[in-house]
């Protein structure tokens, strides 16, 4: 898989790090020529000096032949274009936009790229975690319109003991998987739910407190 990124900082080297051990295909673009050596130096990346929003320097880059562009420059409007770039111009299958102010993720999905806020995905877990010690894991997806949240079961949870088929679930929500002596169930609606075990539950953000509730008793 070839990757493109553009960006610059400390995230930028830890993702590239990240896709690199993977066995990625890498190309950075950054506009700091300083930077762009020390990157060259400690990663085995490619690196293009220059503005990523520039379809010159995405060309050069080999966008045309990129899998994946991920643009994570601290410059909202840079991020725009340069996903808008690389799908419509360089036919990219898949183009990732960050957004700094997570007001402008809904713009970016509206004018058609796809885009993530790092300021909800940290405080959707700082808050969820803060609240609630039984969860274990959560993790937004599809751009934070589905939450899969790991949650263990204690002694309290109202439905310890229960059937499956027998706890009013909030519509769309789903009971994906119960994780019981370390070993996975895919339950049905004969399926017990017991103390201790860890189960994995499939919402969406507008009814994530409730379902949460209904397992643990808890108002989030």
């Amino acid at each position: 898989m070839k990757v493109l990124i553009v960006g610059s900082g400390k995230t930028l080297y830890f993702l590239c790090r990240n896709f690199t051990a993977k066995g990625y295909a890498v190309v950075i673009i950054n506009r700091n020529r300083e930077e762009c050596v020390q990157l060259a130096r400690r990663l085995s990346a490619t690196v293009v000096c220059g503005d990523g929003s520039d379809d010159v320097i995405l060309k050069e880059a080999g966008a045309m032949g990129a899998d994946v562009v991920l643009a994570i420059t601290p410059n909202d409007q840079d991020n725009l274009v340069i996903c808008q770039l690389a799908a419509l111009t360089f036919g990219v299958p898949r183009a990732i936009a960050l957004a700094n102010d997570p007001e402008n993720v809904e713009i970016f999905e509206k004018l058609g790229v796809a885009a993530f806020s790092t300021t909800h995905i940290v405080g959707s877990l700082i808050e969820q975690r803060a609240s609630l010690e039984q969860i274990l894991n959560l993790l937004p997806v599809g751009q934070g319109r589905v939450n899969v949240t790991e949650i263990i079961l204690d002694d309290d949870s109202p439905v310890a003991g229960k059937l499956l088929k027998d706890i009013n679930l909030p519509e769309n929500a789903l009971v994906a998987v119960v994780i019981r002596d370390n070993k996975p169930i895919v339950p049905r609606g004969a399926n017990e739910l017991l103390a201790g075990d860890r189960v994995v539950l499939i919402t969406l953000p507008e009814n994530h407190g409730p379902v949460l509730k209904v397992f643990t008793g808890e108002q989030i």
